[in-house]
């Protein structure tokens, strides 16, 4: 059968030069070992290569090197929960029943909104920002959702992400191959780790090698596919501070949490490329005007490079679709973007009010 000839494989050290691990097929990079402000190319290079062609699936250890920022997100979105709660009751899940899991759809516009600073250095990481430009490029959109799992919590069913991943079978079968080979190149899935994850927590289940297999899409839902995963899955334990990136046509699930008292909270990072549609809308305008009242301050705390990689955690990169009446490019071949703005504002010193003046402009000409 092509499908386990493609998953029964082994990486080797010879495909991830720069990792300084294997486990279970899984590349593990240790970001203490790594530097990554200075020319990150060849890095960018392995990491697309491990994604598209080998594993599908790569841990970043040590991606936070302070988890400070990490506990005060995990307290703002315990908080969220609560409310939400309070409000809403129990949330559905994708692949799992309702209110079997806690989720905070939208966590990073909540988080922006909650705490401004909290997010700048939450995103800041140039750990994540390298991942995400290794596959999708510049302009990357960024979304997350918060998904904790208690103490006998139940495992997700095996599938494949967003975009095809998220169709009925019966509608997936209707795009063409083509646009199945590159409904992966559009989106990077991602988790960071709010808590230990050992094994028993339910860390997510992987099949490494599974995204190169061209008709998963269609075959996911599948009995016998759903048995051959369940019987060769594959997890590995991550720290608080780690991040897991996997390729969205990768089969995976997330795991059942039979540890009697460990919190199995990630943030379940959903980056789309500047030429797809994200999941979930956010408003990026007031998410911008928030963190440049951080930026512009002396007292954030980020490098230059973090400082840039929140930037484009938050603002929209691209300049379309617009209004090219109303927002026509000048001097180029494009209208100038949010993220653009607000790097322009920022060397400029920009005062609060003009710059906010200047994204409630910018939006106007978008729009009209």
């Amino acid at each position: 059968m092509q499908f386990t000839q493609q998953v029964e494989r082994q990486l080797i050290a010879q495909d991830v030069p720069q990792a300084h691990d294997i486990q279970s097929n899984v590349p593990i990079y240790d970001i203490d070992q790594l530097d990554l402000t200075g020319d990150t190319q060849a890095l960018r290079a392995e990491w697309a290569d491990v994604l598209r062609n080998t594993a599908g699936v790569l841990v970043l250890k040590n991606a936070y090197a302070d988890t400070k920022c990490i506990d005060a997100a995990t307290a703002i979105y315990d908080q969220i929960i609560v409310d939400e709660r309070a409000v809403n009751g129990g949330k559905a899940d994708h692949f799992a029943a309702s209110g079997a899991n806690d989720r905070v759809w939208n966590s990073a516009q909540k988080l922006c909104q909650y705490d401004p600073l909290i997010f700048a250095q939450y995103f800041g990481n140039l750990a994540i920002d390298t991942a995400c430009q290794a596959w999708l490029g510049p302009n990357y959109q960024m979304t997350a959702q918060v998904n904790l799992v208690r103490p006998s919590g139940a495992a997700q069913s095996p599938h494949r992400d967003y975009h095809l991943g998220f169709q009925p079978t019966a509608i997936a079968a209707n795009y063409p191959a083509h646009v199945h080979d590159f409904s992966p190149m559009l989106t990077l899935q991602g988790a960071v780790a709010h808590a230990d994850m050992p094994i028993e927590s339910g860390p997510t289940k992987l099949l490494p090698f599974s995204q190169i297999y061209r008709h998963g899409y269609v075959a996911f839902t599948q009995s016998n596919f759903r048995t051959y995963f369940e019987a060769h899955h594959i997890q590995v334990p991550l720290a608080k501070g780690d991040v897991l990136f996997f390729s969205p046509a990768l089969y995976h699930a997330g795991g059942a949490n039979v540890s009697r008292d460990i919190q199995r909270m990630a943030n379940l990072l959903q980056v789309s490329s500047a030429f797809g549609r994200a999941m979930e809308t956010l408003d990026r305008r007031d998410m911008t005007r928030r963190l440049y009242q951080v930026l512009s301050t002396e007292n954030h705390g980020l490098s230059p490079r973090q400082a840039d990689a929140a930037i484009s955690a938050c603002a929209e990169g691209y300049s379309f679709p617009t209004n090219l009446d109303t927002d026509p490019p000048i001097g180029g071949l494009a209208p100038e973007t949010q993220a653009a703005l607000c790097r322009r504002a920022l060397r400029s010193c920009m005062p609060q009010a003009k710059f906010e003046a200047a994204l409630n402009a910018q939006m106007v000409r978008k729009q009209t």
